[in-house]
């Protein structure tokens, strides 16, 4: 019974927090770029002390997941989001006071708390689910959660673009008050009852139990050469999506331009971002349909087609020389990263144990931000230097090596390797 009351709570957080989410980033390069006046190399540096914090909080907050509570790590990353986001839209306000500490300081010092909350929530609200629900059934209810996170996006990009042409700062309050409310909500519907904590715990002191589970994790990782080829790769995978993410707004606004008219910026990204979610909720339909979750060598060779359509989508954007070229690029990335992150959470969920579930999770997630704070201020660095064109370029040049990794993974499969990871 409680299973479907899981999968509800579930929509429900991916429905409250898709909504802040597109409530805060369909416009927040405008507030960035306008009202705060970043330059590309300071964009990227915003997002390296996120991707920072993201690496150095990671793997603790996932082993209080996988040790303690899944439902309280969830529940203490929401309110935190909720702070930064809140505290990152009042930050045009201190300027008002006259203090001198530049205003990408004040920035950085909101991403610590955006990545802290991140990573409380990281692992352990997908590792709470499988294990409530169970792993037969967890594909659907991540391909579902997926449409629901859609829908919520396509009425946080109104809200953001009503805000925004308020204020700029406004969708950064209004999105952290909703993660705040989801906090309060979790609190009282959301349960916890196939965790089980470690008998050991009550022997041991919490240092030596977080380092136990943590152990636990890292013995799965060592003891599993492809999962070992996947973290490794993942620090490409960040490099490169730090670069992209970071840069596409400001690579329109300042170097493809937008159609002249009576459509403002504020529209003309809430329009893209509106059918880049149409899109997506239809491919995700599409995928939901159509794709056997069940079976690893299909699931791995359809990452393996995405992966190489999000390269190509990016080149063309890099060489794209006018909007309607580059709007097309835009949509076609967005939809690929769309469609892959359901289809990837599944199939590395279903292939961990439940103990360390939620740990292993994190250090994968880890290498993605060493990834973006390694590779990212590179990247950066090259579109303040050269070109935001240029910078897209490498990002692309970047994700090339993922292939070989799906690659291999349909190898394995093919030799009855498939459960490598989960063994």
């Amino acid at each position: 019974m409680f299973k479907k009351q899981a999968a509800t709570i579930f929509y429900l957080m991916n429905f409250i927090t898709s909504l802040a989410g597109s409530t805060i980033f369909t416009t927040y390069s405008i507030y960035y770029v306008t009202q705060l006046g970043l330059s590309p190399l300071e964009l990227v540096l915003v997002g390296t002390v996120l991707e920072l914090t993201v690496l150095i909080f990671e793997g603790i907050t996932g082993v209080i997941a996988d040790t303690y509570s899944r439902k309280l790590s969830v529940i203490i990353g929401m309110f935190v989001l909720g702070v930064g986001f809140i505290f990152e839209g009042s930050i045009i306000w201190l300027q008002d006071f006259g203090l001198m500490i530049p205003v990408v300081v004040w920035v950085m010092f909101a991403q610590v708390f955006f990545g802290l909350g991140h990573t409380f929530v990281s692992g352990a609200d997908s590792a709470w689910m499988v294990d409530e629900v169970g792993e037969s059934t967890a594909g659907s209810v991540f391909l579902r959660a997926k449409r629901v996170a859609l829908t919520a996006s396509l009425l946080g990009i109104g809200i953001s673009v009503g805000l925004s042409l308020v204020s700029p700062n406004l969708p950064y309050l209004a999105g952290g008050l909703m993660y705040v409310v989801l906090g309060f909500l979790l609190i009282r519907v959301m349960k916890e009852t196939r965790f089980v904590r470690s008998r050991s715990q009550e022997r041991t002191s919490h240092l030596q139990e977080m380092s136990r589970t943590w152990k636990s994790g890292a013995r799965v990782i060592a003891r599993s050469p492809l999962l070992i080829t996947i973290v490794f790769v993942t620090l490409f995978s960040g490099a490169a999506s730090e670069g992209y993410d970071r840069l596409w707004e400001i690579h329109l606004i300042q170097e493809i331009g937008f159609p002249k008219g009576m459509v403002t910026m504020a529209v003309w990204f809430g329009l893209i971002s509106a059918v880049s979610i149409l899109l997506g909720m239809l491919a995700v339909r599409f995928t939901e349909k159509k794709l056997d979750m069940s079976r690893d060598r299909t699931v791995s060779a359809v990452m393996f087609v995405l992966t190489l359509v999000r390269i190509f989508g990016i080149l063309s954007l890099a060489l794209a020389t006018n909007f309607a070229w580059a709007l097309a690029s835009v949509l076609v990335v967005s939809v690929v990263v769309t469609v892959s992150e359901p289809i990837y959470s599944t199939w590395l969920n279903m292939k961990l144990r439940s103990d360390n579930r939620a740990t292993v999770l994190s250090m994968i997630s880890q290498s993605d931000a060493l990834g973006q704070t390694a590779g990212g201020p590179a990247v950066g660095w090259i579109g303040s230097r050269f070109r935001v064109r240029a910078s897209l370029l490498a990002a692309a040049v970047l994700l090339v090596p993922i292939l070989s990794v799906f690659g291999r993974i349909l190898r394995k499969v093919n030799c009855g390797k498939d459960r490598e990871i989960g063994e």
